[in-house]
């Protein structure tokens, strides 16, 4: 079961504001490849965000802007199934710079590794990724993206492993979910499945 983690990191409250990405691919036992860089948002930095994950405009003077790195991204993404931590954050940065820079979507599927770890293992007092990370004995650098998307690769993997299952189908079923989607100027979000309710009539 193959898939890639992504993470950004953004120079301030705008989702088009990505100044750092990091992508995992992985599979259910292992890590395949990695890839991280810094991005120039060609915007501001928030001193809030700067205080966050510690990436100033500086830093990103020589990088890569997104129009000019999505090519490489896009070949990890597009037609693979993507997860995310707090998926939604980081399918909007994807989508509004993409927006922004008027590219084409990519095709590609995705689930939250945060809605996932509510589904594997409910008991939790909080679902956050450093967290999750605590309880299965990871030790990461938060707000790095290239490990936090490392860690919701790890969640990813301990969660099949935790359900016993060899098949995306039945990993799915496991967990009441629906994959979301990415497509043209369009996307669905992934959902849990609602459980339906037995009534008994009483005559």
């Amino acid at each position: 079961m193959n898939f890639v983690a992504i993470d950004f990191e953004t120079a301030n409250e705008k989702r088009n504001s990505p100044c750092a990405v990091g992508i995992v691919v992985a599979n259910d036992k292992e890590i395949i490849d990695e890839y991280y860089s810094l991005i120039n948002p060609e915007t501001y930095f928030n001193p809030f965000n700067i205080r966050v994950h510690g990436i100033r405009e500086e830093d990103v003077l020589d990088a890569m802007t997104f129009s000019e790195i999505w090519p490489i991204m896009e070949n990890y993404l597009a037609g693979n199934l993507v997860v995310a931590h707090n998926a939604s954050f980081d399918m909007s940065v994807i989508r509004q710079t993409l927006d922004r820079d008027n590219i084409t979507y990519p095709e590609m599927e995705y689930l939250c590794t945060a809605t996932i770890s509510r589904q594997v293992w409910p008991d939790m007092e909080n679902h956050k990724l450093n967290t999750l990370a605590a309880r299965h004995g990871i030790t990461f650098q938060h707000h790095n993206a290239l490990e936090d998307a490392r860690v919701a690769a790890m969640v990813m993997q301990k969660a099949i492993e935790e359900l016993s299952v060899d098949s995306l189908e039945g990993f799915l079923e496991r967990c009441s979910l629906v994959k979301g989607k990415i497509f043209e100027r369009g996307y669905q979000p992934p959902k849990v499945k609602r459980t339906k309710k037995h009534t008994t009539l009483y005559i």
